[in-house]
Protein backbone atom coordinates (compact mmCIF):
# COMPACT_ATOMS: atom_id res chain seq x y z
CA UNK A 1 0.00 0.00 0.00
CA UNK A 2 1.04 3.31 -0.77
CA UNK A 3 1.94 5.96 1.56
CA UNK A 4 -0.61 8.60 0.39
CA UNK A 5 0.65 10.73 3.89
CA UNK A 6 4.16 11.34 1.47
CA UNK A 7 2.35 11.68 -1.55
CA UNK A 8 0.00 14.44 -0.36
CA UNK A 9 2.66 16.34 1.46
CA UNK A 10 5.89 15.81 -0.55
CA UNK A 11 5.21 17.41 -3.49
CA UNK A 12 3.66 21.08 -2.12
CA UNK A 13 6.55 21.35 0.54
CA UNK A 14 9.40 21.92 -1.52
CA UNK A 15 7.74 24.77 -3.54
CA UNK A 16 6.33 26.47 -0.19
CA UNK A 17 10.10 26.45 1.11
CA UNK A 18 11.77 28.58 -1.99
CA UNK A 19 8.90 30.68 -2.14
CA UNK A 20 9.66 31.23 1.41
CA UNK A 21 13.21 32.03 1.48
CA UNK A 22 12.77 34.14 -1.90
CA UNK A 23 10.14 36.58 -0.16
CA UNK A 24 12.26 36.25 3.44
CA UNK A 25 15.05 38.82 2.25
CA UNK A 26 12.38 41.33 0.97
CA UNK A 27 10.21 41.11 4.29
CA UNK A 28 13.52 42.02 6.47
CA UNK A 29 14.42 45.03 3.57
CA UNK A 30 10.80 46.19 4.56
CA UNK A 31 10.62 45.53 7.98
CA UNK A 32 14.26 47.62 8.59
CA UNK A 33 13.57 50.53 5.72
CA UNK A 34 10.18 51.30 8.00
CA UNK A 35 12.20 51.11 11.34
CA UNK A 36 14.84 53.58 10.22
CA UNK A 37 12.39 55.71 8.60
CA UNK A 38 9.58 55.86 10.99
CA UNK A 39 10.57 55.68 14.70
CA UNK A 40 6.85 55.97 15.34
CA UNK A 41 6.12 52.20 14.54
CA UNK A 42 7.15 51.31 17.59
CA UNK A 43 4.69 53.20 19.67
CA UNK A 44 1.51 52.57 20.70
CA UNK A 45 -1.47 54.73 19.78
CA UNK A 46 -3.59 55.69 22.86
CA UNK A 47 -0.91 55.85 25.80
CA UNK A 48 1.83 57.39 27.07
CA UNK A 49 5.51 56.12 25.17
CA UNK A 50 8.50 56.97 27.33
CA UNK A 51 11.51 58.42 25.51
CA UNK A 52 15.08 59.39 26.14
CA UNK A 53 17.32 61.93 24.28
CA UNK A 54 20.60 63.14 24.88
CA UNK A 55 21.44 67.01 25.88
CA UNK A 56 24.28 68.73 26.78
CA UNK A 57 25.71 65.65 27.97
CA UNK A 58 22.80 64.59 29.83
CA UNK A 59 20.11 61.86 29.02
CA UNK A 60 17.10 63.24 29.39
CA UNK A 61 13.59 61.74 29.80
CA UNK A 62 9.87 62.61 28.20
CA UNK A 63 6.54 61.09 27.53
CA UNK A 64 4.85 61.18 23.99
CA UNK A 65 1.29 60.46 23.63
CA UNK A 66 -0.02 59.54 20.14
CA UNK A 67 -3.92 60.21 19.86
CA UNK A 68 -5.36 56.81 18.50
CA UNK A 69 -6.18 58.88 15.05
CA UNK A 70 -2.22 59.99 14.61
CA UNK A 71 -0.75 59.30 11.16
CA UNK A 72 2.56 60.83 10.10
CA UNK A 73 1.73 61.20 6.94
CA UNK A 74 -0.85 64.42 8.37
CA UNK A 75 0.86 67.32 10.72
CA UNK A 76 -0.61 67.32 13.93
CA UNK A 77 -0.16 69.54 16.44
CA UNK A 78 1.93 68.85 20.23
CA UNK A 79 1.41 70.25 23.27
CA UNK A 80 4.07 69.94 25.52
CA UNK A 81 2.93 69.83 29.72
CA UNK A 82 5.11 70.58 32.06
CA UNK A 83 4.92 69.56 36.00
CA UNK A 84 5.49 71.37 39.01
CA UNK A 85 8.70 71.60 41.45
CA UNK A 86 8.77 68.39 43.16
CA UNK A 87 6.81 66.46 40.52
CA UNK A 88 7.32 64.15 37.40
CA UNK A 89 6.28 64.12 33.86
CA UNK A 90 5.13 60.94 34.13
CA UNK A 91 2.37 61.28 36.73
CA UNK A 92 1.20 64.84 35.70
CA UNK A 93 -1.89 63.49 34.69
CA UNK A 94 -2.29 61.46 37.20
CA UNK A 95 -1.41 64.60 39.93
CA UNK A 96 -2.38 67.65 38.13
CA UNK A 97 -5.04 67.22 35.46
CA UNK A 98 -6.45 64.18 36.75
CA UNK A 99 -6.74 62.52 33.07
CA UNK A 100 -8.37 65.35 31.75
CA UNK A 101 -5.38 67.16 29.49
CA UNK A 102 -4.98 63.55 27.76
CA UNK A 103 -9.24 63.41 27.30
CA UNK A 104 -9.13 66.28 25.53
CA UNK A 105 -5.52 65.52 23.46
CA UNK A 106 -7.56 62.50 21.77
CA UNK A 107 -10.85 64.11 21.77
CA UNK A 108 -9.23 66.68 19.13
CA UNK A 109 -6.20 64.66 17.81
CA UNK A 110 -3.44 66.75 19.37
CA UNK A 111 -0.27 64.72 20.67
CA UNK A 112 0.80 65.65 24.31
CA UNK A 113 4.62 65.29 25.64
CA UNK A 114 4.99 65.46 29.20
CA UNK A 115 9.05 66.24 29.90
CA UNK A 116 11.28 65.29 32.86
CA UNK A 117 12.51 68.20 34.71
CA UNK A 118 16.44 67.11 36.51
CA UNK A 119 15.83 67.09 39.69
CA UNK A 120 12.23 67.16 39.48
CA UNK A 121 12.63 71.24 38.86
CA UNK A 122 12.90 73.12 35.83
CA UNK A 123 15.35 76.21 35.28
CA UNK A 124 12.85 79.30 34.61
CA UNK A 125 15.24 81.28 35.28
CA UNK A 126 15.35 81.73 39.19
CA UNK A 127 18.77 81.06 39.92
CA UNK A 128 17.78 81.01 43.84
CA UNK A 129 15.65 77.42 43.03
CA UNK A 130 18.91 75.54 42.59
CA UNK A 131 21.20 76.29 46.04
CA UNK A 132 24.19 76.87 43.86
CA UNK A 133 23.50 73.44 41.55
CA UNK A 134 23.96 72.81 38.56
CA UNK A 135 21.34 75.12 35.87
CA UNK A 136 20.53 72.68 33.41
CA UNK A 137 19.68 74.03 29.98
CA UNK A 138 15.71 73.15 30.09
CA UNK A 139 15.52 76.14 26.94
CA UNK A 140 17.81 73.95 24.71
CA UNK A 141 16.10 70.70 26.23
CA UNK A 142 12.60 71.87 25.16
CA UNK A 143 14.01 73.26 22.12
CA UNK A 144 15.65 69.37 21.55
CA UNK A 145 12.15 67.69 22.19
CA UNK A 146 10.76 70.30 19.28
CA UNK A 147 12.86 69.01 16.80
CA UNK A 148 13.03 65.72 17.43
CA UNK A 149 9.14 65.24 17.07
CA UNK A 150 9.63 67.13 13.66
CA UNK A 151 11.86 64.77 12.28
CA UNK A 152 10.27 61.27 13.63
CA UNK A 153 6.35 62.36 14.00
CA UNK A 154 6.04 64.96 11.35
CA UNK A 155 4.77 67.23 13.64
CA UNK A 156 3.00 70.35 12.73
CA UNK A 157 5.89 72.77 13.76
CA UNK A 158 3.46 76.08 13.09
CA UNK A 159 1.25 74.49 15.88
CA UNK A 160 3.82 73.75 18.96
CA UNK A 161 2.28 74.88 21.90
CA UNK A 162 3.65 74.73 26.01
CA UNK A 163 1.69 74.42 29.10
CA UNK A 164 2.36 73.80 32.36
CA UNK A 165 1.44 74.31 36.38
CA UNK A 166 3.76 76.22 39.22
CA UNK A 167 7.45 75.69 38.17
CA UNK A 168 6.54 74.25 34.84
CA UNK A 169 4.16 77.26 34.35
CA UNK A 170 7.24 79.87 35.09
CA UNK A 171 9.20 77.80 32.37
CA UNK A 172 6.26 77.91 29.93
CA UNK A 173 6.52 81.57 30.19
CA UNK A 174 10.87 81.66 30.10
CA UNK A 175 10.01 79.76 26.66
CA UNK A 176 7.37 82.10 25.67
CA UNK A 177 10.21 84.67 25.55
CA UNK A 178 13.20 82.51 24.78
CA UNK A 179 11.25 80.23 22.19
CA UNK A 180 8.72 82.40 20.67
CA UNK A 181 10.57 81.09 16.80
CA UNK A 182 9.25 77.47 17.44
CA UNK A 183 6.58 77.90 19.90
CA UNK A 184 3.24 79.55 18.68
CA UNK A 185 1.24 79.75 22.35
CA UNK A 186 2.17 79.14 26.00
CA UNK A 187 -0.85 78.57 29.02
CA UNK A 188 0.81 78.89 32.42
CA UNK A 189 -1.10 77.67 35.00
CA UNK A 190 -0.37 79.48 38.72
CA UNK A 191 2.42 81.16 37.22
CA UNK A 192 3.21 84.41 35.82
CA UNK A 193 6.35 86.58 34.93
CA UNK A 194 9.11 86.43 37.11
CA UNK A 195 11.91 89.19 37.80
CA UNK A 196 14.61 86.63 37.13
CA UNK A 197 13.32 86.84 33.01
CA UNK A 198 11.72 89.84 32.59
CA UNK A 199 14.18 91.64 30.92
CA UNK A 200 13.57 89.06 27.94
CA UNK A 201 11.56 90.38 25.53
CA UNK A 202 10.56 87.68 22.53
CA UNK A 203 11.66 87.71 18.64
CA UNK A 204 8.20 87.15 17.28
CA UNK A 205 4.47 87.24 18.76
CA UNK A 206 2.99 84.70 20.65
CA UNK A 207 -0.24 84.39 22.24
CA UNK A 208 -0.49 83.56 26.03
CA UNK A 209 -3.51 82.43 28.19
CA UNK A 210 -3.00 82.70 31.92
CA UNK A 211 -4.67 80.92 34.45
CA UNK A 212 -4.32 82.14 37.78
CA UNK A 213 -6.23 81.48 40.96
CA UNK A 214 -6.68 84.88 42.89
CA UNK A 215 -6.48 82.72 46.04
CA UNK A 216 -2.76 80.73 45.60
CA UNK A 217 -0.82 80.22 48.57
CA UNK A 218 2.33 80.21 47.30
CA UNK A 219 2.25 82.41 43.89
CA UNK A 220 0.99 85.61 44.79
CA UNK A 221 -1.60 87.06 42.45
CA UNK A 222 -0.87 90.18 43.05
CA UNK A 223 2.89 89.66 42.80
CA UNK A 224 5.67 89.74 45.44
CA UNK A 225 7.84 86.65 46.42
CA UNK A 226 6.76 83.10 45.90
CA UNK A 227 6.98 81.25 49.00
CA UNK A 228 6.60 77.24 49.34
CA UNK A 229 4.39 75.84 52.58
CA UNK A 230 5.02 79.00 54.60
CA UNK A 231 8.89 78.56 54.02
CA UNK A 232 10.90 81.78 54.87
CA UNK A 233 13.16 80.82 52.46
CA UNK A 234 12.85 83.31 49.34
CA UNK A 235 11.72 81.44 46.05
CA UNK A 236 11.98 84.53 43.66
CA UNK A 237 10.12 87.31 43.51
CA UNK A 238 7.26 87.39 40.34
CA UNK A 239 5.39 90.31 38.60
CA UNK A 240 1.47 90.54 39.58
CA UNK A 241 -0.62 88.31 37.35
CA UNK A 242 -1.72 92.07 35.82
CA UNK A 243 1.52 93.58 34.80
CA UNK A 244 2.34 90.09 33.31
CA UNK A 245 -0.56 90.12 30.49
CA UNK A 246 0.28 94.10 30.47
CA UNK A 247 3.59 93.17 29.05
CA UNK A 248 2.89 90.54 26.92
CA UNK A 249 0.22 92.80 25.43
CA UNK A 250 3.04 95.10 24.59
CA UNK A 251 5.29 91.92 23.46
CA UNK A 252 2.74 91.48 20.85
CA UNK A 253 1.32 95.42 20.15
CA UNK A 254 -2.27 94.64 21.37
CA UNK A 255 -4.04 98.05 20.98
CA UNK A 256 -6.05 96.75 23.95
CA UNK A 257 -8.83 96.08 22.90
CA UNK A 258 -10.62 93.76 26.12
CA UNK A 259 -13.32 91.79 25.76
CA UNK A 260 -14.59 90.57 29.25
CA UNK A 261 -16.79 87.64 29.45
CA UNK A 262 -19.74 87.24 31.70
CA UNK A 263 -18.48 86.02 35.59
CA UNK A 264 -19.22 82.05 35.52
CA UNK A 265 -20.06 80.61 38.72
CA UNK A 266 -22.28 77.71 37.57
CA UNK A 267 -21.51 75.46 40.62
CA UNK A 268 -21.81 77.96 43.65
CA UNK A 269 -20.72 75.36 45.97
CA UNK A 270 -16.89 74.89 44.78
CA UNK A 271 -16.49 78.46 46.44
CA UNK A 272 -15.30 79.61 43.14
CA UNK A 273 -16.14 81.71 40.16
CA UNK A 274 -14.43 82.51 36.76
CA UNK A 275 -13.53 85.91 34.82
CA UNK A 276 -12.06 85.38 31.55
CA UNK A 277 -10.50 89.00 29.87
CA UNK A 278 -9.37 88.58 26.08
CA UNK A 279 -7.13 90.80 24.34
CA UNK A 280 -7.33 91.14 20.88
CA UNK A 281 -6.17 93.44 17.90
CA UNK A 282 -2.58 92.06 18.60
CA UNK A 283 0.23 91.61 15.67
CA UNK A 284 0.47 88.68 13.52
CA UNK A 285 -3.40 87.39 15.06
CA UNK A 286 -2.02 86.70 18.75
CA UNK A 287 -3.77 86.67 21.74
CA UNK A 288 -3.96 87.79 25.12
CA UNK A 289 -5.90 85.99 27.36
CA UNK A 290 -6.58 86.33 31.34
CA UNK A 291 -8.25 83.33 33.12
CA UNK A 292 -9.17 85.08 36.70
CA UNK A 293 -10.12 81.98 39.31
CA UNK A 294 -11.55 84.11 42.25
CA UNK A 295 -11.16 81.69 45.37
CA UNK A 296 -8.99 79.67 43.28
CA UNK A 297 -5.74 78.47 45.09
CA UNK A 298 -2.03 76.37 43.51
CA UNK A 299 -4.24 74.05 41.43
CA UNK A 300 -5.76 73.43 37.78
CA UNK A 301 -9.20 73.96 37.40
CA UNK A 302 -10.76 70.42 37.13
CA UNK A 303 -8.22 68.82 37.82
CA UNK A 304 -6.67 67.08 41.19
CA UNK A 305 -7.24 68.11 44.68
CA UNK A 306 -3.33 66.81 44.87
CA UNK A 307 -3.46 68.27 48.89
CA UNK A 308 -5.57 69.16 50.96
CA UNK A 309 -7.68 72.75 50.89
CA UNK A 310 -5.99 74.48 53.85
CA UNK A 311 -2.34 73.88 51.87
CA UNK A 312 -2.72 74.33 48.47
CA UNK A 313 -6.29 76.13 48.16
CA UNK A 314 -9.44 75.36 45.96
CA UNK A 315 -9.17 73.40 42.65
CA UNK A 316 -12.53 75.38 40.94
CA UNK A 317 -14.86 73.37 38.64
CA UNK A 318 -16.24 76.27 36.96
CA UNK A 319 -14.27 75.37 33.74
CA UNK A 320 -11.89 72.34 32.85
CA UNK A 321 -8.78 73.89 32.09
CA UNK A 322 -7.67 71.09 29.73
CA UNK A 323 -10.23 71.91 27.55
CA UNK A 324 -10.15 75.48 27.59
CA UNK A 325 -5.74 75.60 27.12
CA UNK A 326 -6.21 73.27 23.72
CA UNK A 327 -9.06 75.08 22.36
CA UNK A 328 -6.60 77.86 22.97
CA UNK A 329 -3.90 76.52 21.35
CA UNK A 330 -5.82 75.38 18.48
CA UNK A 331 -7.30 78.12 17.62
CA UNK A 332 -3.58 79.83 16.56
CA UNK A 333 -1.14 79.21 14.02
CA UNK A 334 1.80 80.30 12.69
CA UNK A 335 1.44 80.77 8.91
Amino acid sequence: MKNTANNFHGPSTEPKRRCFFLMLPLFLFVMNSCSKDDNSLTDNLGEFNAKTIQHDGVERNYQVYLPKNFDKKNPTPMVLALHGGGGRGSRFEKDVSAGTLTVAAELRGVILVTPEGIDKRWNDGRPVIFNGDRMYDDVGFISTIIDTMAQDYGIDSNRVYVTGISNGGFMSVRLALELSNKITAVAPVTAQITEAVESMVPELPISIMIINGVDDPFVPYNGGTIMIFNSTGNRGNILSTEESIQRFNTYNQCINLVENNPIIDDIPNDGTSVEISKYNGCNQATEVVLVKVNGGGHTWPDGAQYLPVGIVGKVSREINASEMILDFFLSHSRN
